[in-house]
């Protein structure tokens, strides 16, 4: 007898630069994952506690499956905690607003010199992964990872979080899901990441 065939999800085609998250009228979810000594409070409290350096640069990533490729499921170690952060949508258009690509790009930026200029003063950065499937392979098309420190990351912490929940067990479930081939299953329990409403003319400078 023919043993059944398992099929990955078809990815649809989706353009290279593309903010996707889960998104309300009014809110953007990020993802972040922390050791449980700052990830179990945060969760608990609903804000960042004051073991959070709010001096340090800080990454947040919109898509959930890049997070799992980073924190490798809440496996890796200092990264147990995976944790869903709600921000106002007007504090995600800030750092963007207020943010340069983190790495130069001719013919984007006029040399060298000017970029590095613009990063120093940047409040917030921008970077372009490689988006990631149930099996964490890289997909044709990027993910954006936002980088905040100074005013970004203290604003981040103390004035754009609205929510903050503690998505470890989801992880782990659709982890467990996918080890045992169960993809179409793992997939209907992702969180719907849909395109963000930006301004192309924000977006353009950011664009890799």
């Amino acid at each position: 007898m023919e043993e059944p065939h398992h099929h990955e999800p078809v990815e649809p085609h989706r353009p290279r630069h593309e903010i996707r998250a889960l998104h309300t009228a009014t809110t953007v979810t990020v993802y972040q994952a922390y050791g449980p000594h700052i990830g179990r409070p945060a969760a608990r409290e609903g804000r960042f506690p004051a073991a959070w350096k709010r001096d340090r640069m800080t990454w947040i990533k919109p898509s959930f499956l890049w997070m799992m490729y980073r924190c490798g499921w809440g496996e890796k170690e200092g990264q147990e905690t995976v944790l869903a952060v709600e921000i106002t949508q007007e504090g995600f258009a800030w750092a963007l607003r207020n943010a340069c690509l983190s790495h130069y790009v001719r013919g984007l930026h006029p040399d060298q010199g000017s970029w590095q200029r613009q990063l120093r003063r940047s409040p917030s950065r921008v970077q372009w992964d490689p988006e990631r499937d149930l099996r964490l392979r890289p997909l044709p098309y990027r993910s954006l990872q936002l980088g905040l420190s100074g005013e970004a990351a203290r604003r981040y912490a103390d004035e754009w979080t609205v929510a903050i929940t503690d998505v470890t067990p989801l992880a782990r479930e659709i982890h467990a899901l996918v080890r045992a081939d169960e993809l179409d299953a793992a997939a209907a329990l992702l969180p719907e990441e849909r395109p963000v409403p930006v301004d192309d003319a924000l977006l353009a400078p950011l664009r890799a």
